[in-house]
């Protein structure tokens, strides 16, 4: 931390300094944003990779967009343990 000078600042240095500071924290704050929306999607080419490898019959769009927004609304590993309580259907290849 920079050591305080023993003169005093003047009032234009100051604001100077404050201008700059908060230009800076504004900065901050839109990395910060475009981090956490990065992060938020970080499971989608996961997801969208196991869904390749298996076939999926017809849905509703409605459903489709329920299933995606309860990973979105609750994690993958939440929504992953709930499906797994759900009982197989006989002559899946799950049950086989």
């Amino acid at each position: 931390m920079p050591r305080a000078s023993s003169k005093p600042a003047d009032l234009s240095t100051i604001e100077t300094r404050k201008k700059a500071l908060l230009a800076e924290l504004a900065q901050l704050e839109e990395q910060a944003k475009a981090a956490e929306i990065a992060a938020r999607d970080l499971g989608r080419p996961l997801l969208l990779a196991a869904l390749d490898r298996i076939k999926i019959a017809a849905m509703e769009k409605s459903d489709a967009k329920a299933i995606a927004s309860a990973i979105s609304q609750h994690g993958g590993s939440a929504v992953a343990s709930h499906l797994a309580s759900i009982p197989q259907i006989k002559g899946t290849k799950a049950e086989s």
